[in-house]
Formats: structure tokens, C-alpha cells, sequence
């Protein structure tokens, strides 16, 4: 009864409405484009989503879907940030595999809730492995760690820390860096400048261009560094480079935060590849780091990581662990249990452990040499310019140097997909792609092309 009396008419609140918008907007401005809904008696028609438009790619994962799409059978993807065997193939390690098996057999185990930080285990043993076993910062207890949603969570987490807890809000990132620092320091409230750090002349570090920007940064600035293997250029610093920046970063009183995703899988050393880390450290300072295990164990999809924070004391450690639980409980309320169970199994277990650095080994010394054939392919080929550099980097990218148009046409004849900076994955790359690559570089540098449809 109620519906038949009511068809073809509007209610009050209705009929309201309609007014409002008409009033607001009576010649059709953008609101009216915005609040775009025929009300009729049943309610709104049409999505109040309307307004909202298509996002772009995401220029690193944007690559893969290209890739996905052509249909072409030597289509080549050296844009993903992962590791891929001789065969192209992604890996799961035989020592992860060990571990899930053991983690499987225990019946005792559970899937309740982890405390906010995480799982305990696995802090204590993340923190371990990047600053070692001696470090007097884990001795003293006073490092604050917390498990985080592998490495972009844990940069997430600890600017949104830093945005409420420190007094500077600059954040200076190496230019360039991975494309997501500069979203996730700025979406966590920061400040995000830059300072140099690649020199496109050299295909190097641009050392003296980087001293300068951080001296002029103001004192106490927050100072991102790559731990090693610099994401995309694979230009690190010489370690009389990163004493001479420890010393200007100390006596500037700036904050520096470490991002640490390829621990042993630049060098093939867990060691060699934390001592930019433990050299900050050693002199008694403060700093974060934040640690990703999805490259040097594999476990990509598990998002396992953690945020370190190095403190004075013992008691401001105490505090700032508690402050971390207030940034994670609201936005993730606690981390996932298996891939942290996977790790701490791992760095655990004795013999696990040494299983594992010799995978990692063998990944790293993979990588190195796709470097040396794809540099010997190309010389070969009498390609112009000196491509050195390729040897000189290190860990899973190169800064090839290509331009955005030399990128374009590589993709667009030889179907070879990654990022219009021209960075590539060594680890995507094999034996049978680097002769494919080295003839595609060729043709992009001396504009001697020919289809490889």
C-alpha cells in the first residue's frame, strides 16, 4: 500500500535534495557533476563514484603488465624486483621449504593474534642479523624492534613515527631512488627533499654532489640511505665514502634512516653488506633501519620485514617501542605469522642458517655474473660508449643509462620491458636474454635496428 501511494512521487527529504542541488549548482557547475544522481521514488540511480578517474600504472609494476599482455614469444621482463632462475623462473629456497616443513609438523602450533610488534623470535634475530651478534647497541638493549609488513611497511611505520615523535620533519632521499620512498615518506607526514647522489656523466656516485646537499641540509634533517645495493643506479658508496658521510651526517646532528632490502644479496655477505649499518652504530648514535626479507630469503609475497630503531638508552627504548605500537595498532593492528615463523626458523637453527648463506651465495654470484656476460655481449658487438659501469654496480638493478625514447624502442622491437629510466633487473636476465638485450642496446645506441617480431 505504502509503495503503490508513494509511486511516482518523491518524499520531502527527496524532494529536498533535489532543491538543494539545484540551488547550489543551477547551471550545471562541477558540483553538479560531482553529486551527478537522478533520485527517483526507489532512491539514488548511478554510482557516487562517479567522479572518480582511472590512476595511472604504477611505473614499476606498470612494466609487468605490459609484459603480460604481449604475446610476443621473446618478450623479455627486467623490471620486477625478483630473482628468477637460469630458466627465467622464480624460486622458493630449499632451506624456506625446510623450514615451512618443520613449522607444518608442529602440531602445537597456532594461528592466534601476535602482539603488536610482532613476533619476538623473529625481532630479536632480524635485529641480530643486521647489526651482529656483538653489537653493544643489542647488548645494551637499547634498540627498539618492531615486525612490520616487509620493507615498505616498515619505512611506512617509522615515518609515521617520526612525524609525531621527532622534531624535524625533512626527509632527504638519494636522487634518485625506488620510485615508492617518495610516497611513503610524504603519505606518513614527512617532508621529502632530495640530494644528489647518481651522476649520469660517470654512471656513478655523484660523492662530492652528495656531500654537499647534506651538509646544507638543516642540522638534524632526516637522512634516507640504501644500505647496499642501491635501488635503481647499483652505486654504492666506497667504505671510505661511508666513513666520510658518517662523519658529516655525526657532526651535523642529522638522523640518518637505513633502508635494508638486499642484505647478502648485493655481495653474497650478510657481513660486507651491514657494515654501512654497523659502522653508525659503532659510534654510539642513533638511527633506524628497516629490513625486508622478501629478496634475501625469497619471501616476497609473505611481506616480511622490520623497523629497528637505535636509541641512547635502554629506557628510551622502552618508550619508543611503546610509541610504535600506537602507529601500528591502527593501521595494521599486528603482523602476518608465517613468513616471520619462516625467518626466525631460519636464523634460529644453525645448520638452516648456513644452508641459507650458501643460497644466498649462490643467487649473488648469479647476478654477478649475468653482469659479466651482459657486459662481454656487448662488447662484442662494438656497441659505442663505455659500459663499465655495468661491472661497477652492484646487487639485482643497473642503471643501464638508456634515455626514455632509447627504453620505448627497445620494448617496441625487441619486446624487452623495464622502467623508462632505463634501470634493469640482472636477476631477470639469463644466458639465452643477454645475447637478446646486448643486440637490443646496440640498436637503441648506434639507431641500427631491425624487427625481432
Amino acid at each position: 500500500m505504502m509503495e503503490e501511494g508513494r509511486k511516482g512521487r518523491y518524499t520531502s527529504s527527496e524532494r529536498r535534495l533535489q532543491a538543494l542541488v539545484q540551488h547550489l549548482s543551477p547551471s550545471g557547475s562541477s558540483l553538479a557533476g560531482v553529486v551527478q544522481m537522478e533520485v527517483t521514488a526507489s532512491g539514488p540511480v548511478g554510482s557516487v563514484f562517479e567522479h572518480v578517474e582511472q590512476a595511472p600504472e604504477d611505473p614499476i609494476l606498470g612494466v609487468t603488465v605490459a609484459y603480460n599482455k604481449d604475446p610476443s614469444p621473446i618478450k623479455v621482463n627486467l623490471g620486477v624486483g625478483a630473482y628468477r632462475t637460469e630458466e627465467g623462473k622464480p624460486v622458493i629456497l630449499n632451506v624456506v621449504r625446510k623450514a615451512e616443513e618443520r613449522l607444518l609438523a608442529d602440531r602445537s602450533r597456532y594461528k592466534e593474534y601476535l602482539p603488536i610488534t610482532g613476533l619476538a623470535d623473529f625481532n630479536k634475530l632480524s635485529a641480530k642479523l643486521i647489526f651482529g651478534k656483538e653489537s653493544p647497541a643489542l647488548l645494551e638493549k637499547r634498540v627498539a624492534t618492531a615486525q612490520c609488513l616487509s620493507g615498505t611497511g616498515s619505512l611506512r611505520v617509522g615515518a609515521e613515527f617520526l612525524a609525531k615523535h621527532y622534531f624535524q620533519r625533512l626527509v632527504f632521499l638519494p636522487a634518485p631512488t625506488w620510485g615508492n620512498h617518495h610516497k611513503i615518506f610524504s603519505n606518513g607526514g614527512l617532508t621529502v627533499k632530495t640530494y644528489r647522489y647518481y651522476d649520469p656523466r660517470t654512471r656513478g656516485l655523484d660523492y662530492q654532489g652528495m656531500v654537499e646537499d647534506i651538509r646544507a641540509a638543516p642540522s638534524g634533517s632526516l637522512i634516507l640511505l640504501h644500505a647496499c645495493a642501491h635501488n635503481p643506479t647499483g652505486v654504492d658508496p666506497t667504505p671510505e665514502q661511508w666513513e666520510g658521510l658518517r662523519q658529516l651526517i655525526r657532526n651535523k646532528r642529522h638522523l640518518p634512516f637505513f633502508d635494508s632490502a638486499y642484505q647478502g644479496f648485493a655481495s653474497g655477505s650478510l657481513d660486507l653488506d651491514a657494515l654501512a649499518v654497523r659502522s653508525f652504530v659503532a659510534d654510539g648514535g642513533e638511527l633506524l633501519v628497516a629490513q625486508s626479507f622478501a629478496k634475501n630469503m625469497g619471501l616476497y609475497g609473505e611481506r616480511v620485514g622490520s623497523l629497528s630503531i637505535v636509541c641512547k638508552k635502554e629506557a628510551i627504548a622502552t618508550h619508543v617501542e611503546s610509541q610504535l605500537k600506537l602507529v601500528i595498532r591502527p593501521m595494521y593492528s599486528n603482523p602476518p605469522i608465517h613468513g616471520a615463523s619462516i625467518v626466525a626458523t631460519i636464523l634460529g637453527d644453525s645448520e638452516l642458517y648456513a644452508e641459507w648463506t650458501i643460497e644466498l651465495k649462490a643467487m649473488a654470484n648469479r647476478i654477478i655474473s649475468m653482469r659479466h656476460q651482459l657486459h662481454s655481449a656487448i662488447q662484442a658487438r662494438g656497441t659505442p660508449g663505455d659500459w663499465t659501469h655495468i661491472l661497477k654496480q652492484i646487487g639485482m638493478f643497473s642503471f643501464t643509462g638508456l634515455n626514455r625514447e632509447q627504453v620505448a624502442f627497445m620494448t617496441k622491437e625487441y619486446h624487452i620491458y623495464m622502467t623508462s629510466d632505463g634501470r634493469i633487473s640482472m636477476a631477470g636476465l639469463s644466458s639465452k636474454t643477454v645475447p637478446h638485450l646486448a643486440d637490443a642496446i646496440h640498436a637503441a645506441v648506434t639507431g641500427l635496428s631491425f624487427s625481432r617480431q
